[in-house]
């Protein structure tokens, strides 16, 4: 039986969503065995439904490695000593990102042969249905070439068996497309990357959503500044639309004849259906959940952790880094 592990006291609510969210995500799937992580006494609607071990400590969203290291009854804390025991095969967390990656990387270790671990998303594209990979989109800030171009295999084999692109596009996220674009360590993966399957060259942010590319390499530092990017520029254009449909009567009735392709469009930049981040080079599945988690968009991270744990990419990252 899949065995997940889910941390409740981190995100930004509480356990507040993420109990219906774990009850919600039993009745669907009973060959799946849920370890909550959290203090009990908020878990009482959990009880005879999975296991729960109480875990009073949260870690703050500030806390640098050493602080969480220490915080040996925190949830996470916990959470990553089971996995490391074998008692679990996936952890999902909403809470302290900083945390959660130092815990997971220093108990779990990395894959042997990655220089580092990577946080990965799939991206809404303009094409309806298809997601782009980006990576990595926060585990570092500074990457080398050596690890951009293990970024490239490990993106592409998520994207390959998590989202059935039979032959992922791989690029380079840059300043231009041109070969020699690129800072000094994009330039050198470049050359890294060139011979390699899939590797079709640099790409500029302007096109990275635009459905050509499959996975987007970039260093941490670059993805965590266009992913905030993007969510900002989706929340403001959703607010104009918002404000302009509004306007005036006129402007109410348009709406009723746009308003099948507003929700499309809604329904393909939903955040929340991704499921979060997930942190690829680990020796286990790691999945973080947005902070501001709702009921469905925690449900949706479960969904990821149990279909990575199936498709056994961990797996499949050892094998592509040998």
């Amino acid at each position: 039986m899949m065995r997940i592990g889910v941390d409740l006291t981190g995100g930004d609510n509480g356990s507040k969503p993420i109990v219906p969210a774990i009850l919600e995500f039993l009745s669907k799937n009973s060959d799946v065995q849920v370890t909550a992580f959290g203090n009990k006494e908020e878990l009482k609607e959990l009880e005879g439904k999975c296991e729960i071990v109480h875990a009073p400590d949260v870690i703050p969203m500030e806390a640098g490695p050493l602080e969480a290291m220490r915080m040996k009854n925190s949830s996470i804390y916990k959470m990553a000593q089971y996995a490391k025991e074998g008692k679990l095969d996936a952890m999902v967390s909403a809470g302290s990102t900083g945390g959660f990656l130092s815990l997971s990387t220093l108990i779990l270790k990395t894959i042997p042969g990655v220089h580092r671990a990577a946080f990965v998303a799939p991206f809404p594209t303009k094409i309806k249905g298809k997601k782009v990979v980006i990576l990595d989109i926060g585990a570092s800030n500074e990457n080398s070439p050596e690890e951009l171009a293990q970024f490239a295999v490990m993106g592409s084999l998520y994207s390959k068996y998590i989202l059935g692109v039979k032959e992922p596009k791989v690029y380079l996220l840059s300043n231009g497309t041109e070969e020699g674009k690129g800072s000094p360590n994009g330039k050198l993966a470049y050359i890294l990357l060139k011979d390699k399957p899939g590797f079709m060259g640099n790409i500029e942010a302007r096109n990275a959503l635009s459905g050509e590319a499959d996975v987007v390499v970039t260093d941490g530092f670059t993805g965590n500044v266009f992913l905030k990017s993007s969510e900002g520029m989706a929340k403001m254009m959703s607010g104009m639309m918002k404000a302009a449909f509004k306007r005036n009567l006129w402007a109410k009735i348009g709406y009723l004849h746009v308003r099948k392709g507003i929700k499309e469009m809604t329904e393909t930049m939903d955040y929340k259906s991704t499921g979060g981040a997930m942190l690829l080079g680990i020796n286990g599945v790691v999945v973080k959940a947005h902070g501001n988690s709702d009921t469905y968009a925690f449900s949706c991270a479960l969904n990821v952790a149990k279909k990575l744990v199936e498709e056994k990419l961990m797996d499949k990252i050892k094998e592509g880094i040998e």
